[in-house]
């Protein structure tokens, strides 16, 4: 397995720096006790998302029947269609539903720690299945070791992007963000192209003899 490709997609994927916006509007309302707390849970939650998707999410796709290859083609497109979200300088997992009711729940008092701040702007479904498609790679238990320290890496990256993020949002503006979210962005496409073509050809072994001339 190459351990670098994981911890690359993953930083892609969640890209906290992208999301430092929308943790600015959630927590306006927020004394700096409440954000601390804030920013705890939703650096926590996204190891956790991250580690069980690496250590379970392969048995959960054995247990409903479906092949790594169909897996492979469905997250590869995820991953795609997320990526053309960055280009277009949104956050990977981001629909407006999801900042409404951030909004609504920000303005209710309510906990956006979980969802949505985390769960789908920080870690969503193109996480989880990225997760997954690297765990079978995974031959050796600390090649899934690794994949659970990444979580920690992505946690501390949250954790430490959203501790600065007043910093980070006077020194890049709203122009270095979109910036940094669309370079991700393109590193993501291809990442994307790649697990989709494997498990193309996995699917259609054609395509590999058609490609080895």
């Amino acid at each position: 397995m190459d351990l670098l490709k994981p911890l690359i997609a993953l930083l892609a994927i969640v890209n906290p720096i992208g999301v430092v916006p929308f943790f600015i509007h959630f927590t306006r309302h927020l004394d700096d006790r409440q954000r601390r707390h804030t920013i705890r849970v939703s650096s926590f939650t996204a190891f956790v998302v991250i580690s069980v998707s690496a250590l379970a999410g392969l048995q959960v796709i054995e247990f409903f029947g479906i092949s790594l290859a169909s897996f492979q083609v469905g997250g590869g497109t995820l991953l795609l269609i997320s990526a053309l979200q960055m280009l277009n300088a949104q956050p990977a997992e981001t629909r407006k539903e999801d900042v409404s009711e951030g909004e609504q729940k920000a303005d209710a008092g309510a906990s956006i720690a979980v969802v949505p701040l985390t769960i789908p702007l920080l870690t969503g479904p193109a996480t989880i299945s990225t997760m997954v498609i690297y765990a079978d790679h995974a031959r050796h238990w600390w090649q899934l070791a690794a994949l659970v320290g990444y979580g920690v890496v992505v946690g501390l990256a949250t954790f430490i992007a959203f501790s600065a993020a007043g910093r980070i949002a006077r020194l890049l503006g709203q122009t270095g963000i979109n910036v940094m979210t669309r370079l991700m962005g393109l590193i993501l496409a291809a990442l994307a192209v790649e697990i989709m073509a494997e498990g193309l050809t996995k699917l259609f072994p054609v395509l590999a003899s058609h490609l080895a001339r």
